[in-house]
């Protein structure tokens, strides 16, 4: 049996490359999330909305064609806070901007913060359904007992009746979840 000399420059190059593989993954895994919520501001998919400027929103005409936006509010469980609402659904012209004003409620005796998620479905109209101003971009505290209200300022873009998988939705539902978000909260 013959014995074979390790050869030192090859183990190194061998190692470089697997910890050069170890950081690309590290790496890859790091930027998933950020890359994929991109991924999904762009193309609606999941039903993300689209979010612009009050400039931008200027810029988009107003159609004489109508939809109906449906509201919904939700806590995780555990959260002591009562949200929704304030208006069920409301019947828009497509591409005026419209606002619509959700309320929340802290019922616990201690400040709680929170964060929105929100969705749009169904999900084709995700790239249609354009946020200008939303309380969702931002974390919101809430001392004990405190009641606030939240606005909303959307617009649907007409393009929706150019889909050929979007222009015969009658209703979009914008659905909103508040999580606590302990680790500010703790700040």
């Amino acid at each position: 049996m013959t014995s074979v000399t390790p050869d030192p420059k090859r183990n190194r190059k061998v190692g470089l490359m697997a910890g050069g593989l170890a950081l690309a993954m590290l790496g890859l895994g790091w930027a998933s999330v950020p890359l994929y919520r991109m991924f999904c501001q762009v193309t609606g998919f999941g039903g993300t909305t689209q979010r612009i400027t009050e400039e931008q929103a200027s810029a988009v005409s107003v159609s004489a064609r109508t939809m109906s936006v449906r509201f919904d509010g939700n806590v995780d469980r555990g959260m002591p806070w009562r949200f929704g609402p304030e208006q069920i659904t409301q019947t828009v012209r497509l591409g005026a901007r419209t606002m619509a004003v959700y309320s929340a409620k802290n019922t616990s005796d201690k400040p709680v913060v929170g964060r929105a998620s929100f969705n749009v479905s169904p999900d084709e109209a995700g790239k249609y359904f354009t946020k200008i101003e939303c309380f969702c971009f931002t974390e919101q505290k809430l001392e004990p007992g405190q009641d606030i209200r939240m606005p909303v300022t959307y617009y649907v873009d007409p393009d929706i009746l150019k889909d050929p998988e979007a222009k015969a939705i009658q209703q979009i539902t914008l659905s909103y979840t508040f999580h606590e978000d302990r680790a500010t909260a703790a700040k």
